[in-house]
């Protein structure tokens, strides 16, 4: 987005010398989206920053998924698949369980302690909501501070690396895209500015405040990339450290966002999932469900109606509070429902009365809905309650 920053050390006019105090020149690296038509950044390089002297595979994580088939609502229990002997030995980046993708977005979920490497996806724009704990996140643009509730944006090939802090294991739900993540286009001006009617606004946004020099040599950076035959890693070795940067300045970087910065649209009556929207990639968006005060005409109903998904489906990710909808469905902190296109949903039995009269709604969810389908992932299939599809009706199919 066109948000200008500029940190450490530049040069008066871009593209010309730019020397240290021996007389070395930096090395000067455009990094922009679209072919040079978007938004871009210029950061200056101690070192040549496409210098490498190794290049071998990194395996990835099982990457493979399975059709919603037969088509049903489901309920993953994400907790369950980081136990605490599994955890503590458990890094960002090398950890993850993939929950749900398809070929616009892939949802991964992780519980670590350990230090990430470095890292680097060549693929699109990541967004990691930060469920608990806290974490430094150290980037070729210079270091984030993530907590509770963070959604932490890194752009597509950027360098960086998790450093859990604290005695807390770090609880992330990374959401890796195809493309780009950007705030949607209605809450922007035609310049790029957030809007007045926009749920946040860039005092909320929150990039590195300094650089971040780490000296080394022969240094390793996995890159998560693309092939004709699909998701692939390389692990590259550079001759010095990437984090060589003294000053860079654009619209193109790192940041933070805390989801209690977000601020709800509410209504009368019952408002549409678009009113939650924060984010958007290519073919899916990233909505908050946040407390808020709740539908305030007479003869209101808070809770949502029943809906189909005619061209999408709904992944809700509960993050705290009580979520009003969701009561008797064995829903809490940690789990997915995964609501698919092709079937109508809503709240659980009773909620639809129940709701009625309700002023507030203490609820904190993180939602994405994707407009092709998605498939499961092993972390899905491994962490699922096979009840959920048939909480509606009260039973499940005959013996």
């Amino acid at each position: 987005m066109a948000f200008y920053r500029h940190v450490g050390n530049i040069p008066p006019k871009r593209h010309t010398q730019h020397r240290d105090d021996n007389g070395q020149l930096y090395f000067e690296e455009l990094m922009g989206e679209e072919g040079f038509s978007s938004d871009s950044s210029l950061l200056y390089h101690r070192h040549i920053p496409s210098a490498i002297v190794d290049a071998t595979v990194w395996e990835l994580p099982d990457q493979s998924t399975t059709p919603n088939h037969p088509l049903k609502p489901r309920h993953l229990k994400l907790h369950d698949l980081f136990p605490d002997t599994v955890w503590a030995d458990t890094d960002v980046v090398t950890g993850r369980r993939l929950i749900l993708g398809n070929a616009d977005v892939r949802i991964s979920y992780v519980v670590a302690a350990k230090e990430s490497p470095l890292y680097r996806n060549a693929i699109g724009d990541e967004m990691v909501y930060v469920e608990s704990g806290a974490a430094t996140v150290e980037t070729v643009f210079g270091a984030l501070e993530a907590k509770q509730g963070d959604y932490v944006l890194i752009p597509m090939s950027t360098t960086h690396r998790w450093i859990p802090q604290g005695p807390e294991p770090l609880r992330a739900y990374a959401m890796e895209a195809n493309s780009h993540i950007v705030p949607p286009k209605r809450y922007l001006s035609r310049f790029g500015q957030l809007l007045e009617n926009a749920p946040y606004c860039e005092r909320d946004l929150h990039g590195p405040s300094d650089t971040l020099q780490v000296e080394g040599t022969d240094v390793e950076v996995l890159v998560k990339h693309r092939t004709s035959h699909g998701i692939v890693g390389t692990r590259m070795v550079y001759p010095h450290h990437p984090f060589d940067v003294v000053g860079w300045d654009g619209c193109l970087y790192p940041y933070t966002f805390n989801i209690s910065d977000y601020e709800p649209i509410t209504g009368r009556v019952h408002q549409p999932p678009p009113a939650h929207q924060a984010f958007e990639g290519n073919n899916f968006v990233i909505c908050n469900f946040v407390p808020r005060k709740v539908d305030y005409h007479p003869l209101s109903i808070p809770v949502p109606y029943y809906h189909s998904n005619v061209d999408s489906d709904e992944i809700m990710f509960y993050v705290g509070g009580d979520y009003e909808a969701r009561k008797g469905s064995g829903i809490g902190q940690g789990s997915i429902s995964i609501h698919p296109g092709g079937h109508a949903h809503g709240p659980q039995p009773g909620a639809y009365e129940r709701s009625i009269g309700a002023e507030f709604f203490d609820e904190l969810a993180v939602m994405v809905d994707t407009f092709r389908p998605l498939e499961l992932g092993e972390g899905a299939v491994a962490c699922e309650d096979s009840g959920y599809a048939w909480t509606w009706a009260g039973r499940g199919p005959t013996p």
